[in-house]
């Protein structure tokens, strides 16, 4: 399955904007990115396994959450939300 790197998570991936990830669930993939790219799972996931604050998960274009089936075929967008700036 392919999984789309936000520009943010690139370090992890030697600036490659597509990977391949294996899995069954948006988890396991996230777990299968971690153990290619050590670290990257961290900047995604907080401590009580929820997606941070800034992050977006879409399989196929369709929002996801941990725990949704994925397939071959299936395309993972990981989406880092923006924010700051002066007021």
């Amino acid at each position: 399955m392919k999984a789309h790197v936000p520009g943010p998570l690139r370090s992890y991936t030697k600036n490659k904007s597509e990977v391949d990830a294996s899995g069954t669930t948006v988890d396991e993939l996230l777990r299968d990115l971690d153990r290619q790219f050590p670290g990257m799972r961290f900047r995604m996931i907080d401590e009580q396994d929820k997606p941070r604050q800034h992050i977006r998960l879409y399989v196929n274009a369709d929002a996801a959450e941990l725990v949704t089936p994925v397939g071959e075929d299936d395309e993972l967008q990981i989406i880092c939300a923006i924010s700051g700036g002066a007021g």
